[in-house]
C-alpha cells in the first residue's frame, strides 16, 4: 500500500482555533482576563491521568515533548459523547525546547488494540469510550504520553471556512463531480460546505491517502487566509467557534504558551502507520506491517529516538495482530 508523508488532517482546526485566541490576546495586550473570557466559551472536561495509560518509561523518554490529540468526529451536532467515531485523528507533537511542531495523522481504519474491545479500528475507540479511551488507545499502541485533547465536529469546520470568507482551491476534473455547485475544473473560492466535500472525497484516485492530502491543502488554505484577518474579524471568529470546541486544555495552560507562541513552527507532518496492508475480516481494516516496526519508525522520525525499542506491551499487541491477520511483512 502506498506510503505518504505530509498528511495534515482537517480536524487540526481545533488547534488553529485555540492558537487564534492566543494570537489575538497577544495583539491586543495579552491580558489574562481577555484569554479567560474567550476560553471560558469552550466545552471543557477533566481527565484522570491514571486512565490514560502513560507508562513511567514513556513519560521519561518523551519528557521534552507535549503531545496533543485532535479528534474530528462524525457528529454534525454539538455532541462529543460516546457513539461518535473519530473520523480523523491527529497528534500534534510540540518539542518544548525547539518549539517545533510535528503533525502525525493516524489513519482511521488502523487495526489496533482497544481496551475492553480487542483488536479493532482505531476510529471506534472514541465511539466506545469518548476522548479518554481514544487517548488511551493511542498511548497504548504507539508508546505515547498524550494527556490533552481537542475535539471538533464537521459543523465547526464548515463555519470556520464560511467565517473567513471561503478558501481558494484548484479543483481537478476527477474532483468536480464530488463538489456541489461546481461543474468544471478550475480554481474556485470554496464555501465551507464545498471545502468539506472536497476534503472528504474518497472514491477517487488515491483513496484515503489522497483524501488526507486534500485535508492538508484545506488546512494550509485556511491558515493562510486567517493570517490576513484583522482584530475584529478574529474576535468574531473565536466567539462563534469556541463553543464548538471540546477539550481538557485549560485557560491557564493556554495562557502559559503566550510568551513562546510566536516561535512555534510546523516543521513536518506524517501519515501513520507508514506501512499497511488491507484485509477484510468482519470488515475492512488497515493492518500495520508491523505495529512494532511502525512504532519504532515513529519514535525515530518524530522524537529523534534513533535506537528506540518499543515497549513489551506494543510488542505483544504487534504479535497478536500478526497472529490474527497473518501479516508479518
Amino acid at each position: 500500500m502506498a506510503k505518504e508523508k505530509k498528511k495534515k488532517g482537517l480536524k487540526i482546526f481545533g488547534i488553529i482555533v485555540l492558537i487564534l485566541v492566543i494570537m489575538l490576546a497577544v495583539i491586543i495586550g495579552g491580558t489574562f482576563w481577555f484569554v479567560s473570557d474567550k476560553l471560558g466559551k469552550m466545552q471543557q472536561i477533566d481527565l484522570k491521568e491514571e486512565d490514560l495509560n502513560v507508562s513511567a518509561s514513556v513519560e521519561e523518554n518523551l519528557a521534552d515533548f507535549r503531545n496533543i490529540a485532535i479528534f474530528g468526529i462524525d457528529s454534525r451536532e454539538d455532541s462529543y459523547s460516546k457513539g461518535n467515531r473519530s473520523d480523523c485523528i491527529i497528534i500534534a507533537s510540540i518539542n518544548n525546547k525547539t518549539k517545533e511542531v510535528k503533525l502525525v495523522s493516524v489513519y482511521r481504519d488502523t487495526y489496533v488494540q482497544i481496551e475492553g474491545y480487542g483488536l479493532d479500528k482505531i476510529t471506534h475507540a472514541y465511539s466506545y469510550g469518548e476522548a479518554p479511551l481514544a487517548i488511551k488507545t493511542l498511548n497504548t499502541n504507539l508508546d505515547l504520553n498524550i494527556k490533552e485533547f481537542v475535539t471538533v465536529n464537521f459543523d465547526a469546520v464548515k463555519e470556520i471556512i464560511d467565517d473567513i470568507g471561503g478558501i481558494s482551491m484548484e479543483i481537478t476534473s476527477e474532483e468536480v463531480s464530488h463538489i456541489p455547485g461546481i461543474s468544471k475544473p478550475g480554481t474556485y473560492n470554496l464555501t465551507g460546505e464545498q471545502a468539506l466535500a472536497y476534503a472528504r472525497i474518497r472514491h477517487a484516485t488515491g483513496g484515503d491517502y489522497k483524501r488526507a492530502e486534500r485535508m492538508r491543502d484545506v488546512l494550509i488554505a485556511v491558515a493562510n487566509k486567517v493570517k490576513t484577518m484583522n482584530i475584529s474579524q478574529l474576535n468574531n471568529l473565536v466567539n462563534n467557534l469556541l463553543p464548538k470546541v471540546y477539550t481538557n486544555i485549560t485557560a491557564s495552560d493556554i495562557f502559559s504558551l503566550l510568551p513562546s507562541i510566536t516561535s512555534f513552527k510546523i516543521t513536518d507532518s506524517i501519515g501513520w502507520p507508514y506501512e499497511t496492508k488491507g484485509k477484510t475480516i468482519d470488515r475492512w481494516y488497515g493492518i500495520p506491517i508491523t505495529l512494532e516496526s511502525n512504532v519504532t519508525k515513529l519514535h525515530q522520525e518524530v522524537f529523534g529516538e534513533n535506537n528506540y525499542v518499543p515497549s513489551d506491551n506494543v510488542k505483544q499487541i504487534s504479535n497478536e495482530i500478526v497472529e490474527k491477520t497473518g501479516y508479518a511483512k
